[in-house]
């Protein structure tokens, strides 16, 4: 009785591992995507991005003859500017291929938040599943079995039965249950097969031959226990009441799947995290696309490089604590290595980066001596970058990146090691985490050994990238930013007339090519009485100046405002003059220009009503 109470547990067992399968077959397959979808989440997997590295791209002969005459003469390097022109951010003006891509990267970034991948820490892999045990294999062989009990042949577990038990009728019993049947007893049936094959394997391989009508006897038992667990359903009476029920039940279980789909996806548009860059929350406005616009460009609209670079931005933001560096205070040492200082022509703001700064030995030393320092120095320039690009417009249409201003005069020189790392480890950081802020590099007073310099790092960078630079020598640093920069935005000691005293920013500034050995003159028409106001610029000097008032009424006499005299190019950069004028007339300023260089002459005025 022992083995047959055995056999009677084991038959327990296999039958409740098949009602399990039964209820997870019966579940909906609307319901089980669904139920995937909000229980199985895969783990974020920690995406790195490999630095793009270009080919090196040959220079052409006439870009190195170019820099061969600049590092004796020191004219012009090179100017790129008519090669790049900056590109719409109006999703409406972008191409088709760009519009699909910047659709396709903004699904990804839902999804993405949907998950909390960008802020949710990698979680470590698995660890590997330990090996089965010897004990273990037959249980595991026994399901396999369960799962498809269609590989093995009924007539063949018939003929193993009547050779183990001589009573034939209680052999052919597992046939006759597997004769087809009514629709509603489909499932009953197919369940009470599996049952009987399994146990008649497991009995005939573990009860010997003296036992077959203990084998037989579990075997009904086992037959009838499954008929009384598996629920019955009251059969239908007629093929049509059938038909009419499935219809009824299939058009619920659809609706019921749809509307779980739709509360999963609801909910997770509510849990998804929220993200943001330079103050602009992902995906919230049309000013992420402009973001996300960036990020594609500088990836040539690869949407899943895009969509890295992405991610990997977000989480060095978040490990840098760029949000609380913003709000620090790291001291104002630094302030003339860098600043922003007025707007270019198109409007964009301009950043003048000095880096003859760092001869100062003291604050060399206090920027680069040890690693603390340079780390210091690193945090405020990224500083300074976040604090210039959130007074950006980042609407479509407006404006959305800097122009940059290199200094290069008194530069300390590749000899400094401790700056070219610092240097290197910020370009680094900008190349990966700011792209396409940039709409023009300006490099100004280029000395002989930068020309060195950027043959080197030339390779690595992008035909795009090299497209934005414009290289100027000492001679022709002002007259390159004036083609960029009105005068009245550049600062004085580049070239323009933007300085504190009477005029500001908003005065306009003309500008006049004077031809060599040649005069040119110009008139301040009055016609009442006020006090006149102008300041005068002759880009580098070397001419001759002078001002005086020639009145309208033929009986008056000329007025010498400043007796004509030569102006050094070492002298006061920009002349102030004021004359107060009482009866109508003109003012007249002389340039004699008797060099035989063209030269650019500046001017602005002003007046105010005199009441004398």
């Amino acid at each position: 009785m022992a083995e047959g109470e055995e056999v009677h547990k084991q038959a327990q067992e296999t039958l409740a591992r098949v009602e399990e399968e039964v209820v997870v077959t019966d579940v909906p397959q609307a319901e089980k995507a669904a139920a995937t979808t909000v229980e199985k989440v895969p783990p974020p997997v920690p995406e790195t991005e490999e630095p793009t590295k270009p080919k090196p791209i040959k220079e052409e002969p006439e870009e190195g003859a170019a820099d061969t005459e600049v590092s004796k003469s020191g004219d012009n390097i090179n100017d790129l500017s008519g090669s790049f022109k900056e590109e719409s951010t109006r999703v409406s003006d972008l191409p088709e291929t760009e519009k699909k891509a910047l659709e396709e990267l903004k699904q990804l970034i839902q999804e993405a938040l949907n998950k909390h991948e960008f802020t949710t820490l990698p979680s470590p892999p698995p660890p590997p599943p330990p090996p089965p045990k010897e004990d273990q294999e037959k249980p595991e062989a026994l399901e396999e079995k369960d799962k498809n009990p269609v590989e093995e042949k009924p007539s063949q577990v018939v003929a193993d039965d009547e050779t183990a038990n001589p009573e034939s009728e209680t052999a052919a019993e597992p046939e006759k249950i597997a004769e087809p049947a009514k629709e509603g007893e489909t499932v009953e049936v197919t369940e009470t097969v599996v049952v009987t094959e399994v146990i008649e394997e497991k009995v005939a391989a573990e009860v010997v031959d003296d036992d077959g009508a203990k084998t037989v006897e579990a075997i009904k038992e086992t037959i009838v226990s499954v008929s009384s667990l598996v629920p019955q359903e009251p059969t239908p009476t007629t093929s049509e009441a059938t038909k009419e029920a499935e219809e009824k039940a299939a058009p619920s279980l659809e609706a019921e799947a749809v509307e779980k789909d739709a509360k999963v996806e609801t909910l997770a548009s509510l849990l998804a995290e929220e993200v943001s860059i330079w103050g602009v929350p992902l995906l919230a406005d049309e000013r992420s696309d402009v973001i996300l616009l960036k990020f594609l460009r500088a990836r040539d609209s690869k949407v899943k490089d895009a969509f890295t670079m992405i991610k990997n931005t977000v989480r060095w933001r978040k490990e840098f604590g760029i949000d609380e560096l913003v709000e620090q205070e790291l001291g104002s040492d630094l302030e003339k290595v860098a600043f922003m200082h007025g707007f270019d022509k198109e409007g964009h703001p301009v950043c003048y980066n000095v880096y003859g700064e760092f001869q100062n030995k003291e604050l060399y030393q206090n920027a680069f001596s040890d690693e603390e320092k340079r780390l210091r120095f690193l945090r405020w320039r990224i500083q300074f970058l976040e604090r210039s690009i959130r007074k950006l417009d980042f609407k479509p249409g407006g404006i959305s990146t800097l122009v940059q201003v290199n200094d290069l005069k008194s530069s300390p020189g590749p000899n400094k090691w401790e700056l070219r790392q610092a240097t290197k480890q910020a370009l680094q950081l900008l190349q990966d985490n700011y792209p396409e802020f940039v709409a023009k590099q300006v490099f100004i007073n280029v000395p002989w050994w930068y020309l060195a310099v950027n043959r080197m790092i030339s390779p690595f960078l992008t035909q795009r990238t090299k497209s934005k630079f414009v290289f100027a020598g000492p001679s022709k640093s002002a007259e390159t930013l004036l083609r960029y920069i009105t005068a009245e935005q550049v600062p004085v000691k580049y070239g323009g007339l933007s300085k504190d005293g009477e005029f500001g920013t908003t005065d306009a500034v003309t500008e006049v090519t004077v031809r060599p050995a040649a005069k040119h003159t110009v008139e301040f028409p009055v016609t009442e009485s006020c006090l006149l106001t102008w300041e005068v610029r002759v880009v580098g000097w070397d001419v001759s100046y002078g001002a005086e008032f020639v009145p309208s009424a033929q009986e008056s006499y000329t007025v010498i405002i400043q007796k004509a005299r030569k102006v050094a190019s070492s002298e006061e950069p920009v002349l102030c003059n004021s004359f107060k004028i009482g009866e109508p007339g003109k003012v007249v300023l002389t340039i004699d220009n008797a060099t035989s260089k063209k030269k650019k002459l500046l001017y602005r005025l002003k007046t105010k009503a005199s009441s004398d």
